[in-house]
């Protein structure tokens, strides 16, 4: 079993000022896998402490500097990338071939992003002859990140966040900390200068609430539930800080008559990637009449034949999801949508011949109204829920009716038809025909999804302050 219970603080590992452990679940076998420790108000206190004594000497250093020490991470990360995979694998049940190409892929795909926008990033404007506009880092963040893609939003924020000049207190996921562990010692390998990052575990109550209502912190970004979400935007309005949010979603994917014939598949294998662990998932299959009945059919078919089982087995499967907490909340939904729709593929409990570890039955509904709770709630699980529509009108209606606003989808041939209902879309990211967005793309939502964008020049810009000075002499 592994031992983590150390923090990463002003440059070195040090101990937790109170022991608290914590034990780390394999979500694949129900067994501890590691211990942590849980951080207190004084372990709070010293990592931002640290990075608030960073700050001065650090926003200060030039662009070159901050760009050389993210290249030699991004070396670092490359090297050990083996390491990270499995870590990953282990803390919250990614097969290990899906961790090695996305988990792990994901995080070298964004540090690439943000060194080719922080090459040709402007950090001085001119906004007339006399007047510059000076773009300067916000100061200490407080970075709290998810368990379900913990390389896509550790990389997401504390690359940002340095290129830019903060100083950062990072918080993973208790659930899935050791990515975060793993990441603190790239940052150190690099040679990122003391109190620049730091890295404790907590949880939401504890470590997170601290971060987000200290005095000394300027910004917390946080991707999560919107139930945290809302929790931390409370705690951080005492401060006036600022507040990045990234939270839930329920995406739909809408899939007109003239859609491409493997679109219904196509989206049903999409909603069970990482067993249907991602805000972004498109969970609700919104299908034109005349295609629903073959929809239904094929969706089914990919639960059917879609092969769940441990981490650390080869192949396209998918695994466990996260946590306990996690399993007995999908259950309950699923049971809730087997009283509300037409179930079709899945069901309650494991799949056969899996008695240990926390793996849910791909499950699809059909005949499912937006009213029901299964089209309202984000399950986070391999579920799909299957709407029929018969207009386009109705299609917009019902994918706009959600508290949520994250990212949604459009299947059809017809091209102005595809742009026109993209622009009706209330949410911040519109996935259309397939096409994958480009590296460095705004990521981010509407409404309940949250705040702000992340990636690329976006993401560079949610960590900076915005300063007009006058009277500047032309150069």
């Amino acid at each position: 079993m592994l031992e983590k219970r150390d923090f990463y603080i002003n440059g070195a590992w040090v101990a937790p000022a109170k022991a608290n452990d914590f034990a780390v679940i394999d979500p694949s076998t129900e067994e501890q896998c590691a211990v942590i420790s849980l951080g207190d108000q004084a372990d709070t206190d010293a990592a931002v402490n640290a990075a608030r004594a960073a700050f001065e000497s650090w926003s200060q250093t030039s662009r070159e500097e901050r760009m050389a020490l993210i290249e030699k991470l991004a070396e670092v990360y490359d090297a050990r990338q083996e390491e990270m995979a499995q870590a990953m694998s282990m803390e919250m049940g990614a097969p290990i071939a899906l961790s090695r190409a996305q988990q792990v892929g994901a995080g070298s795909w964004h540090i690439g992003g943000f060194l080719k926008a922080f090459k040709d990033f402007s950090f001085e404007k001119d906004f007339t002859s006399t007047e510059k506009t000076l773009l300067e880092p916000i100061g200490v963040c407080a970075l709290i990140t998810p368990w379900n893609w913990p390389m896509n939003q550790i990389i997401l924020k504390a690359i940002p966040a340095v290129a830019t000049g903060c100083t950062v207190v990072l918080k993973p996921s208790e659930v899935a900390p050791l990515s975060g562990h793993l990441f603190a010692e790239f940052m150190h390998e690099a040679g990122f200068p003391a109190g620049v990052f730091n890295m404790l575990n907590g949880d939401g109550p504890g470590v997170g609430s601290q971060l987000s209502s200290h005095p000394e912190v300027d910004m917390v970004s946080f991707t999560g539930s919107t139930r945290a979400g809302i929790a931390i935007s409370k705690a951080a309005a005492d401060t006036l800080k600022r507040v990045s949010l990234e939270l839930g979603g329920k995406g739909a994917n809408i899939i007109f008559e003239d859609a491409d014939p493997k679109a219904a598949k196509q989206g049903a294998i999409r909603c069970f990637r990482n067993s249907g662990q991602s805000c972004n998932a498109p969970t609700r299959m919104l299908v034109h009449k005349s295609r629903y009945d073959e929809a239904v059919e094929a969706a089914a078919d990919v639960a059917n034949n879609t092969h769940v089982g441990p981490a650390s087995e080869e192949g396209k499967h998918i695994g466990p999801v996260v946590s306990e907490v996690q399993f007995n909340k999908i259950q309950a939904l699923i049971e809730k949508g087997m009283s509300e729709a037409r179930l079709v593929a899945g069901g309650l409990g494991r799949p056969d011949g899996l008695n240990r570890g926390y793996y849910v039955k791909p499950t699809v509904f059909a005949d499912v109204t937006n009213d029901m709770t299964i089209a309202q709630e984000e399950i986070f699980g391999p579920v799909l829920s299957i709407i029929p529509f018969d207009t386009e009108e109705e299609a917009v209606a019902i994918a706009n009716d959600t508290p949520y606003g994250l990212t949604n989808y459009v299947q059809t041939t017809d091209d102005e038809k595809r742009r026109r209902v993209a622009r009706r879309l209330r949410s911040g990211m519109v996935e259309t025909n397939g096409v994958g967005f480009a590296q460095g793309s705004p990521f981010g939502g509407y409404k309940q999804s949250g705040n702000g964008r992340e990636g690329g020049a976006f993401g560079l810009e949610e960590f900076l302050e915005v300063k007009a000075v006058s009277g500047w002499a032309a150069e």
